[in-house]
């Protein structure tokens, strides 16, 4: 047998076995304790053959929670991590084992899959069969008034005194059981049904049942699915002891239904006279009072319930890629040459320009250059120092081999269209900014970009994308060539908030949107804010609200090695 077909099955199934054995070995610890607690712990160990450790790791592996420049793995991440893949497989040197032969290499996996089929198939015909059963029993029943805050019906079948159903339980008598038990009997055995009830019991037995038709084949699954049904019953009769009924009186009762019914078939309905029938009445009859959990046993439950989700979730965590400028599996590129220096203080403005062969920009504060780097807006990049905007550079690079595809000529827009481009200055920021961040959500105020009342006042664009132009000055944008979208996030630069293109519309514009804007000096000519140009020139319109953002955190950024 080649383990690689089955290597993640049989990891998932020897962690499931190793859960369930420890579980066993703290129902027995919590044998004094009342049965309701064991019963948890055994459904924690069936629900844990749905929940592979690696499906955690992998979960957890998507929450980037820091940002450094190099991590050396933790030894207890390493130890975790080699005890979630058990069953690896090596790698065989030619003359240590003889491959399987290629027919049987290539049967193998049909064969193995084929068995599992007809086991399932097999089972869930088995539990449909029982449950139309019960489901025939239930539709010709009569109601039945106990007075009770449960559905009450009776059936002439010979099935016992049971709860049918999850999420809308019917509590099944058989015709003439109140004539056949006393009324403290009856009672007794009422008090046991609604406890199961109380408990959602028939919930985690159907779980359990979905556990064994997909695990039919594992043992262990079938002795959980005892226990489990043991320590529920356990767990009523004590209820039933708590609430003052008589024990005798009580395991009478149950022993009678016995005599005169049969037993549920299906253990998602909740009968009286489940699991081994003389030790529950030896144990009713001993009436032993069930110790509560002291606070030393809680403490340490609740830290094993928690540790059993958290650690696989913490070893994805510290075993994730990490943010440095760009997680990426293969390496980033890189401009080949890359000059930073300070930029002249008596220069005023942003200017970009490059060939297929150099990239030079002037004047750029650092925010604007991760702004560009990241495709963010600024209002999206938190934390860091003054410097970030108070301090200005100029950067001359050369592509080098392989230089980014590019049409047209070089804008910013062209920039955070172009993937290869901003990978590079992400590169760039880290090698000579140092620059360290983490990704966040934040909820912020926001704007939404949407249809004015009497409609949109665009024009179509002809301008081919190539020659697409845009100039944004103080009080101005004007673009031969833009979407709505694009025209939301020169907003969202402009305002400092977040916009959201809600217009609907997919096509390209002429646009010309002038305003007086706030900083504007004394003896300017006046005239509309952007929010009334937006309206009365386009046609569209800015509507406040909140939305959660995407943020970049800054964790660390230095002034740049100049050269």
């Amino acid at each position: 047998m080649n383990p690689a077909y089955l290597s993640p099955v049989a990891n998932h199934l020897w962690q499931s076995t190793l859960f369930a054995g420890v579980a066993g070995l703290l129902t027995l610890v919590l044998g004094k304790n009342r049965a309701r607690v064991r019963h948890w712990v055994w459904v924690a160990a069936s629900w844990k053959f749905l929940i592979p450790f690696s499906l955690l790791i992998t979960l957890g592996g998507h929450i980037q929670w820091r940002t450094v420049y190099e991590v050396r793995r933790a030894n207890i991440s390493i130890l975790v991590d080699e005890v979630s893949r058990p069953f690896g497989v090596p790698v065989a040197s030619p003359s240590s084992a003889a491959p399987l032969p290629r027919p049987l290499t290539r049967l193998f996996p049909s064969v193995v899959c084929s068995i599992w089929a007809c086991g399932f198939l097999g089972l869930s015909v088995s539990w449909w069969v029982r449950w139309r059963r019960i489901r025939v029993a239930i539709r010709s029943a009569l109601p039945v008034d106990l007075d009770i805050p449960v559905r009450t019906v009776s059936s002439p079948t010979l099935l016992e005194p049971g709860v049918f159903g999850i999420f809308r339980p019917v509590l099944l008598f058989p015709e003439g059981v109140s004539d056949r038990l006393t009324p403290e009997q009856l009672k007794g055995i009422i008090t046991h049904e609604l406890c199961h009830i109380r408990h959602h019991d028939n919930l985690s037995a159907a779980i359990h049942m979905f556990v064994e038709t997909i695990c039919w084949f594992h043992p262990l699954v079938w002795w959980i699915g005892k226990q489990m049904v043991w320590e529920r019953e356990r767990a009523c009769d004590e209820e039933v002891l708590r609430l003052g009924n008589e024990p005798q009186v009580y395991a009478e009762g149950i022993l009678n239904v016995c005599k005169l019914y049969v037993e549920s078939p299906l253990a998602c309905m909740s009968g009286v006279t489940g699991s081994n029938l003389k030790r529950r009445i030896e144990a009713i009859m001993s009436n032993r009072s069930a110790v509560r959990l002291n606070f030393a046993k809680r403490v340490a439950l609740s830290v094993a319930g928690v540790s059993a989700l958290a650690a696989p979730l913490v070893v994805g965590m510290m075993n994730a890629p990490l943010i440095r400028a760009q997680s990426s599996p293969t390496p980033a590129p890189k401009f080949e040459v890359a000059s930073v220096k300070s930029s002249n203080p008596s220069n005023r403005g942003i200017s970009i320009s490059g060939d297929p062969s150099r990239f030079t920009i002037r004047n750029v504060p650092i925010r604007f250059l991760i702004s560009l780097a990241y495709n963010v807006k600024d209002f999206q990049i938190h934390g860091g120092p003054r410097a970030l905007d108070s301090e200005r550079y100029d950067i001359d690079a050369t592509y080098g081999a392989n230089p980014p595809e590019r049409r047209g000529r070089l804008t910013f827009m062209t920039i955070q269209a172009d993937p290869q481009v901003r990978l590079m200055l992400q590169a760039l920021l880290v090698d000579r900014f140092h620059l360290a961040i983490r990704r966040e959500t934040k909820e912020l105020p926001a704007y939404s970009l949407n249809l004015a009342k009497n409609g949109p006042k665009l024009r179509e664009s002809t301008t081919p994308e190539d020659l697409q132009d845009m100039r944004v000055d103080l009080g101005q944008v004007e673009s031969n060539r833009m979407s709505t979208e694009q025209l939301a996030g020169v907003l969202s630069r402009l305002l400092g908030l977040p916009i959201v293109d809600k217009t609907g519309l997919t096509g390209y514009y002429d646009l010309l949107l002038k305003w007086t804007p706030d900083e504007a000096s004394a003896d300017a000519v006046p005239g509309p804010s952007l929010f009334t140009a937006i309206q009365d020139t386009l046609g569209l319109k800015l509507v406040s609200g909140k939305q959660p953002v995407d943020v970049l955190v800054i964790d660390h950024v230095e002034k740049p090695t100049e050269n």
